[in-house]
């Protein structure tokens, strides 16, 4: 008999069976230094829990069949009844239950609730991106649903809930636990909302409670549709009714089922075909004058209203696209640790231990941010001493690190794929479902320009914001000439208001890049900080990924970036 041909031999194996959580030092490191020190055991605990839980085996499993047989629309029953429903795999359905079991739709009442959920998130996402977004959402309904203390008190408790419940064969106060989504978005407007042509009509006649409407209009993104509720968008005409006359674009919750037990109307039109996030459902819909809906907030306020929401939905996208470089990395690491060619490992040889320094200086000072601004929101919540001095903070720097965060996923993802060569390309190594992914966080919740002008409207209403952010950087100053140099730099380029808005991108990378570059010169290994100083603030960096300055310690910063798997 020929002897056989198909010996496997020099292939890594799979990286599984860690603590995603543990084999993070930028992580662990960041979670250790802003976390409450009486908080401290318990909040590692729980994310070492959820880290070994994300680098199981069977997890990953429950990531890839999730994309693979991705939800499907059913509009009818077999009968021809309207039903609007969503079907999804079962693993979608863990992936959510794992998701809200830890707490990840509970953040606003918890000690150190920003910082440990934001953490989780972190972790957590590495298993499955597209069941995020509704998770990041119903998070985030809950400030705006305090705007109402009446609504609040109904459906926070079940928003908060670590009790996945889903299906609506009921109301949802009749369950465990509720799912938000959200419609902001309509076809003729985008990002610009006050082009929304949904419009609101106060109910009227025997029985009509102040803040009852009706909705008419569509939606042209609505996420997540098979969840319990969504806040909305929609113009108020002013006919009068239990309101009054006032106008303008208003915040509105709208429940699927009715307290009654009988559906909303809520019409899917169709599931959007997306390049990534294939396992989340993401939908048309419309509203056909007897969708019932509530108010929350003030009429014509819809967009103060919502706009705590938003905050909280662009630091998820913050932190999405920071744990989706973190896996990138984690995955091209680990490759060329166990991957021999020309005569050694991968991971030894000079040009590509240049390449994953380079990516896991990214991927750190991703990191390191997205938990400064979980910090600053806890802080900004909390009504401490420092509360004012972080909210202001938030206004440059959230909208900055979504900016220039979410924009750096998808050239790093791309790199990292390119480690593992040929079998990077191939469906089988995740690689690619990490890229098709990587571009979506810059988009959803405004796009570059709309964050490069919301940063450019802080700058120009708030004058404290601006020192917030310099106190903040500040903080590091003297530690590192290249930081100093780009901080006055900075400086020189916020003088000058010729021609601001069409350097508005230039100007927000740069802060970020500072901001990035101080929290690394306080708080990262001295290698770390020395090469992201020499490269990103001191322009010692080619176009692209691997064009470090040979004589930085790049073995000691790829290998702080490979996950230990026992």
């Amino acid at each position: 008999m020929p002897a056989s041909t198909h010996t496997v031999t020099n292939q890594p194996p799979p990286l599984v069976g860690y603590d995603i959580f543990a084999a993070d030092p930028a992580l662990t490191e960041a979670v250790d230094r802003h976390v409450s020190p009486e908080h401290s055991e318990a909040v590692r605990a729980e994310l070492s829990e959820l880290g070994l839980g994300a680098g199981s085996a069977e997890a990953q499993e429950w990531g890839r069949q999730a994309n693979e047989v991705p939800p499907v629309l059913r509009t009818h029953d077999r009968y021809g009844n309207r039903i609007d429903e969503v079907d999804f795999h079962p693993a979608w359905h863990r992936l959510m239950d794992r998701a809200v079991g830890a707490g990840l739709t509970d953040a606003w009442s918890r000690p150190d609730g920003q910082l440990r959920r934001t953490a989780g998130f972190f972790v957590w996402s590495q298993v499955e991106a597209g069941h995020g977004c509704p998770v990041s959402m119903t998070h985030a309904a809950v400030p705006a649903l305090r705007r109402e203390p009446e609504v609040a008190a109904e459906w926070e408790p079940l928003l908060a809930s670590h009790v996945y419940e889903p299906g609506l064969e009921r109301p949802a106060r009749a369950k465990a636990g509720a799912i938000a989504g959200m419609g902001m978005t309509e076809k003729q407007g985008g990002s610009d909302v006050r082009a929304n042509t949904t419009v609101a009509v106060p109910l009227t006649g025997e029985g009509a409670r102040s803040g009852e409407y009706t909705l008419r209009g569509h939606k042209w993104f609505c996420s997540a549709p098979m969840s319990d509720v969504f806040l909305v968008l929609a113009q108020v005409t002013g006919e009068g009714g239990a309101d009054g006359g006032e106008e303008g674009l208003t915040c509105f919750l709208v429940p699927r089922v009715l307290p009654d037990g009988s559906r909303n109307t809520f019409r899917i039109q169709r599931l959007k075909d997306k390049l990534g996030n294939r396992s989340n459902a993401s939908s048309e819909v419309e509203f056909d004058g007897t969708t019932w809906a509530r108010r929350v907030g003030e009429v014509g306020r819809g967009v103060a209203t919502i706009i705590e929401m938003v905050a909280a939905t662009r630091l998820d996208c913050v932190t999405g696209s920071a744990s989706l470089m973190r896996q990138a990395v984690a995955q091209a690491s680990h490759h060329a640790a166990h991957r021999s060619a020309f005569g050694g490992l991968l991971a030894d040889k000079p040009l590509m231990q240049n390449v994953l320094a380079d990516l896991a200086l990214e991927s750190e000072a991703a990191t390191v941010l997205t938990m400064r601004l979980a910090s600053a929101f806890d802080a900004a919540h909390g009504g401490g001493e420092n509360a004012e001095q972080e909210r202001q903070l938030l206004r440059l720097a959230l909208p900055a690190a979504k900016y220039w965060v979410t924009k750096r996923a998808t050239p790093l993802a791309g790199e990292a794929l390119e480690c593992l060569g040929g079998n990077g390309y191939v469906e089988e190594s995740g690689m690619p479902r990490l890229l098709r992914e990587s571009p979506l966080n810059s988009i959803w919740e405004g796009s570059g320009n709309v964050q490069a002008l919301d940063l450019l409207r802080a700058l120009q209403r708030s004058p404290e914001a601006l020192n917030a952010f310099l106190v903040e950087t500040g903080h590091a100053r003297g530690a590192d000439h290249r930081l100093d140099a780009a901080m006055k730099d900075l400086l020189t380029e916020l003088s000058d208001l010729e021609g601001i808005e069409a350097r508005a991108r230039r100007l927000v990378e740069r802060m970020a890049q500072v901001l990035q570059g101080s929290l690394l010169v306080r708080y990262a290994p001295a290698a770390v900080a020395d090469a992201f100083c020499a490269s990103r603030l001191g322009g010692d960096w080619g176009a692209a990924f691997g064009t470090l300055p040979h004589t930085l310690d790049l073995a000691a910063i790829a290998d702080r970036a490979r996950p230990e798997v026992p």
